[in-house]
Parts: structure tokens; sequence; C-alpha cells
């Protein structure tokens, strides 16, 4: 059985590998918000991206002189977590780097990934320590998908005009802007929307966006300051992908070292970095 929290509003559960996000359901009616996965189309679920975001240019940095290859939206994804506090509305997840991690990445990290249970609402926080005797650099991003059908709208706080960055087939930045939103709060979910890929957001000035329904239900998305907001699915698939970001794929031209990367986190020796999203969901 996943480790699980409860309460009269919510059943959340989650899986020890990735630290993955698999249920947000409906205590008294069942209804599931997030996404299930389907090898068709998309089998992720709320993967989290670290210690980069997308694509590296030819999948390598370099740090400190030397080259090294780190897979698309990074390690944290492929490997165990283990589970260092339960409680009835609290699980707190634990990955270190060992041997393996530093061929890729030579950062040891400890990563913990806390998800807390209070009414309607789930936060999930994740945070970076730095036992390093260095000063080390990453990138962190969640990736969570809800469910939702066509139609279906996102409302931000307040009137946005944004342009997306694009990334393409190889998913790396391009030169190309694409304007989304002229003063205007509304984004509509349509067959179309996502044919150029995720779009991707700077300058955001809403601290959250509301997946409403068609049905009545929402989903209520605070993202906080993170400086990148993805949004994503596959075209006319029946989700979306909400993720903040604090860091971004790379483009064309290549950088001198990993430490210039846009977008990248500094964290010097022995501090810690923490990020959090919630989300309240609501039936009607």
């Amino acid at each position: 059985m996943l480790p699980t929290l409860q309460n009269e509003y919510l059943t959340v559960r989650v899986k020890p590998f990735g630290a993955t996000l698999t249920n947000v359901q409906s205590t008294q009616s069942g209804k599931e918000f997030l996404w299930q996965g389907d090898e068709r189309i998309w089998s992720g679920q709320s993967p989290i991206l670290f210690p980069i975001i997308g694509r590296l240019l030819d999948d390598t940095c370099q740090i400190d002189g030397k080259p090294y290859s780190i897979i698309r939206h990074g390690l944290a994804r492929h490997r165990d977590f283990a589970l260092v506090r339960e409680s009835q509305y609290e699980l707190v997840f634990l990955q270190e780097s060992d041997a393996k991690t530093m061929k890729s990445y030579p950062f040891a990290y400890r990563l913990f990934v806390s998800f807390a249970l209070a009414g309607k609402e789930l936060t999930v926080t994740h945070t970076v320590e730095n036992p390093n005797v260095r000063t080390m650099y990453f990138s962190i991003g969640a990736h969570p998908a809800f469910n939702c059908t066509l139609g279906d709208q996102l409302i931000f706080e307040q009137a946005e005009t944004l342009d997306s960055l694009r990334i393409d087939k190889d998913s790396l930045l391009t030169d190309e802007h694409d304007r989304i939103l002229t003063d205007s709060r509304e984004l509509t979910i349509t067959k179309h929307l996502f044919d150029k890929d995720a779009l991707i957001f700077e300058g955001v000035h809403s601290n959250f966006v509301t997946l409403a329904k068609q049905d009545g239900s929402a989903v209520r998305f605070h993202f906080g300051k993170a400086p990148y907001l993805a949004v994503w699915a596959k075209p006319a698939a029946p989700f979306v992908c909400i993720e903040p970001w604090y860091g971004v794929n790379d483009g064309y031209t290549p950088v001198a070292d990993f430490s210039e990367k846009r977008g990248i986190v500094t964290l010097p020796a022995g501090e810690s970095f923490s990020f959090a999203w919630r989300a309240a969901f609501t039936e009607q």
C-alpha cells in the first residue's frame, strides 16, 4: 500500500519512486483530480525535476571544466526516495546523492519532498540541502498533471500579458516567442493549444492560477514566485500540467559552465533552498 494522507475531504497517495504524487481524490465521492497516466498518451503523473529542467544542449554540461551528461528533466524522478517522516497529515521523503549520481552530477545533495494535507488543500514542499564544502548549482521544478477536458479554463489571479518561450522538437529553447495572453486572466484549453509543445511563461505577476472545469470542480494552484511557469499537455489529451520552475531548458548557445546556465539556482555550502506549491481542490 502506498503512503497515504487522508482527511474528510481528500485522500492523497505518494509513490516512493521519484516521490511521485499518484492520487488526489475526493474522500467522499472518489473523484480523482490527478491524471492517472496512460502509456498511450503520457505515462507520467507528477515528476520532480532536479537537478535540471528540460534538456541540456547535446545532453551535456561543463562543470569545473569537465563534461557531464544529465538526462532530460534530471535524476530525481528516476530514483527512490526514503520515507523519513510520516504522520496523519504529512509525509516527508528524502533522496540523497550517491556514487552513481555523482558520475552525472558531481555535487552531493539531500533532496526532501514533503506532502502536507490541511482541509481541501495540499502543499508540496521541495528542499535542497547542500552538504558540499563548495557552492552547488541546480535547477528544480514540479510537474503535476491534473485531469481536465477541452474547454476547461485556466484563470490567473490577475490579468496578464504573457508571451511563451518556445522549445523545438529537440526540447531546446528557440528564439521564438508567441503572445498567449493580452491583458486577460483566462486561457481556454483547446485542441491545438499545445501543438508547439509547452507554454513557458516568464514574469508572471499572479501568485496562483485556477483550473476551472466545466463540471463545476476546480483546482486553485498557488505557484508563488517561481521565475518560470510552464503549462503543458499532449495535444488534445485529457490533462494539463501546471509547472513552477526554478530553471529552464538550454537553448542553442553553449554556456561555458553549468553555473552560468539560464535560471540556475546558486546554493552556498551548508545552506538550503526551498520552494512549495499548494493546491486547493473543490468539487462544486
